[in-house]
């Protein structure tokens, strides 16, 4: 099993899901956050606004998925998210583990 973590931008969230609709999901959860990337040089023209006017909307999706799946999950979130330009977002890809409780 395989935690898949995509941020992405909060117009292209609805898409993503719905690129998902019939993925092979275990579970999914979705929140919106804030934060920034390798954007950080735009944060002078904030100089003198407080530090987290400077963080950028995103939408953060959790997914579990099983391991011979994530390269489908990847591809579809990959395939509606990207647009070419600074601030696309992130996939990362984590090894997860069901805890019996």
């Amino acid at each position: 099993m395989k935690e898949v973590i995509a941020i992405v931008k909060p117009f292209l969230a609805e898409r993503v899901l719905e690129a998902l609709k019939f993925a092979p999901l275990e579970a999914c959860t979705v929140r919106e956050v804030k934060g920034y990337g390798r954007q950080k040089s735009y944060l002078d023209a904030y100089g003198d606004s407080e530090y987290s006017l400077a963080f950028l909307p995103k939408v953060e999706i959790q997914l579990w998925v099983e391991d011979a799946r994530v390269d489908e999950v990847v591809n579809a979130i990959t395939a509606v998210a990207r647009t070419g330009r600074m601030g696309d977002g992130k996939i990362f890809v984590l090894p997860a583990a069901a805890v019996d409780g």
